[in-house]
């Protein structure tokens, strides 16, 4: 066992968290001030047994299969999954009697970034083991006292919901005649939601005042940069199991507001797309929405990423809409296909250090998940020319592998090329993709070849898909 473990901490354990506005146990009440439209209100709780439930064995069983079947790396304190349940076997009847007396505090998750378009990066924080188990026993909790709740347009992070559905959904809008759009977007809401109105949401539903306590705690647990704590005043940390039900419990308010006012609309997490017979129409939806997403929901509206016109070329989760003879038909969109062609170029680098199987391994697997989520899609003829362009790149990379003249010549001759072109080509001083387009090259390694040698294409795996 490693000595690093986490420690059930309490708030003198944690020099992290300091000044902290919730009590230190669930003595008595608890309260919090929540939000109303117009006014602050005191937010009281009775005390039920939902956090009993959340701590069950059945529930903490089911939790932990789910963590450890997640993977991901470690948090703050470098404990990895496979070391959670030695963790657990030591320390399970400390942390559960932690939670229950409300001593549990979670530590501030590890702060990574990836890229996003245009440059920019997405923030995630990378909670630790513990923390990610407890989480997942507050979600399996909560999420079905929920579920009741949410609205039927709501596809994202939810169970028997994907996108695919979503995307079926705004086209069955779009074919009704519903063809311009309002595309919502919300300027870094994971980074901006108001903790009080979300405290003040949850209590609608969640009446154990000791679990608003806990998911309160993991709302300002923090965040570890470079050694630094940063305290959080305001957003939900993406990363943690927690994350997805807090912003579906946060934009369910939206969803209400779009319903009662006779909305169509789709949302997935939060990407949302309101759907108009007009354009005049969608312009007056985007300023009063706008105005109550920023007056209510205390969110903010990138009104210059906030698009509003007819639906074609219009992007919604990867996928782009036109319409054909009335009806609504989808799309891949430009940016798609360009993180495709990048991708691609990626795994058929000359100087990746893949060699032949690793190469082949890495293409079935990102081609079969990129047509598979892209199935929806009219795009024969675009895969056609890519497959062309992935099959060229194929053929730069063995030409690079067999760098010795006398390898070249051998494998041209085992290909079925003359002692002349092969001698000719071996010898050539023209760069990789020049004679990766050759005709001699194309020859050799035709498309048959490459196919019994195992190297995938995209319209191998859309005409699967699409002969089911």
């Amino acid at each position: 066992m490693k000595e690093r473990m986490q420690k059930i901490s309490t708030l003198s354990d944690n020099c992290w968290q300091k000044d902290r506005t919730e009590s230190e146990s669930y003595a008595g009440v608890q309260t919090f001030i929540g939000i109303t439209e117009n006014d602050l209100v005191e937010v009281q709780f009775t005390k039920e047994d939902l956090l009993e439930r959340i701590v069950s064995p059945a529930n903490m069983n089911r939790a932990y299969k789910q963590v450890v079947s997640n993977g991901g790396s470690g948090g703050v304190d470098k404990m990895e999954t496979e070391d959670l349940l030695p963790y657990l076997k030591l320390h399970k009847d400390e942390l559960i009697n932690s939670l229950l007396v409300g001593t549990y505090r979670p530590n501030p998750v590890r702060r990574v970034e990836i890229p996003k378009d245009g440059g920019n990066k997405r923030q995630l924080g990378i909670p630790t083991v513990v923390d990610r188990l407890i989480q997942q026993c507050i979600s399996q909790v909560l999420s079905p006292l929920y579920e009741r709740q949410f609205s039927d347009n709501s596809f994202g992070f939810r169970p028997k919901r994907s996108a695919h559905q979503a995307l079926r959904r705004a086209q069955s809008y779009i074919s009704d005649g519903y063809k311009y759009c309002v595309d919502l977007d919300l300027e870094n809401f994971f980074d901006t939601v108001s903790h009080s109105k979300l405290i003040e949401l949850l209590s609608r539903t969640v009446k154990d005042g000791r679990v608003v306590s806990l998911i309160h705690k993991y709302l300002i647990s923090g965040v570890l940069v470079g050694g630094h704590y940063e305290s959080h005043v305001q957003g939900t940390v993406q990363g943690g199991p927690l994350s997805p039900l807090l912003s579906n419990i946060m934009l369910h308010e939206l969803d209400i507001e779009l319903a009662s006012r006779g909305h169509k609309f789709v949302r997935y997490a939060d990407d949302c797309m309101i759907f108009c017979k007009s354009k005049r129409s969608a312009l007056r939806v985007k300023e009063r929405i706008t105005i109550f997403i920023e007056k209510h929901l205390f969110l903010q509206v990138n009104l210059s990423k906030t698009s509003v016109g007819y639906v074609r070329g219009m992007k919604f989760l990867g996928y782009s809409f036109y319409v054909h003879k009335g009806e609504c038909r989808l799309s891949v969109h430009p940016k798609s296909y360009l993180k495709l062609k990048t991708r691609l170029k990626e795994l058929t680098g000359r100087s990746n250090g893949m060699g032949y199987d690793k190469r082949k391994a890495e293409l079935h697997l990102f081609i079969g998940g990129w047509i598979e989520y892209f199935q929806l899609a009219d795009m024969q003829s675009y895969l056609k020319r890519i497959d062309e362009w992935l099959r060229r790149r194929i053929r730069m990379c063995i030409w690079k592998c067999w760098k010795k003249v006398k390898t070249k010549f051998a494998n041209l001759r085992k290909c079925g090329i003359s002692r002349f072109y092969a001698w000719q080509h071996a010898n050539t001083r023209l760069g990789y993709w020049s004679v990766a387009g050759s005709r001699i090259l194309t020859s050799a390694m035709n498309n048959d070849k490459l196919k019994l040698c195992g190297y995938p294409t995209l319209m191998e795996y859309y005409s699967k898909l699409h002969r089911r």
